[in-house]
């Protein structure tokens, strides 16, 4: 099972997280997200136990309890879905119109 834990204290590591679901089964992988740029915690990690079973018993128990000095979230983690390149977002000047907040084409 894939367990998604956000609201984390900025100083857990993926060590902590391992620490923290080993009590509910064997943890095979214990990860908190990094920023690229900054390599400082988003305060949202990841963490997958292989029993499911003890996965939901983890999500029940630990989900609201106090971490590290803050509330944490624990949920079943969500597929991530695929990115597309382009389609979805928009470009400039969609739908076309004129500039300068009136329609230049109307009669008056």
């Amino acid at each position: 099972m894939n367990i998604y834990i956000s609201n984390l204290s900025y100083g857990v590591d993926d060590a902590d997280l391992n620490t923290l679901f080993a009590e509910y089964g064997e943890v095979t992988s214990a990860k908190v997200i990094m920023d690229r740029e900054t390599g400082r915690s988003r305060g949202f990690g990841f963490v997958e136990i292989s029993d499911d079973a003890m996965g939901q018993k983890a999500i029940d128990e630990l989900n609201g309890a106090e971490y590290d000095g803050k509330v944490i979230n624990v949920n079943v983690a969500k597929p991530r879905e695929e990115r597309s390149n382009g389609g979805g977002r928009g470009g400039y000047n969609r739908g076309g119109g004129s500039r300068g907040g009136y329609n230049s084409n109307r009669r008056y």
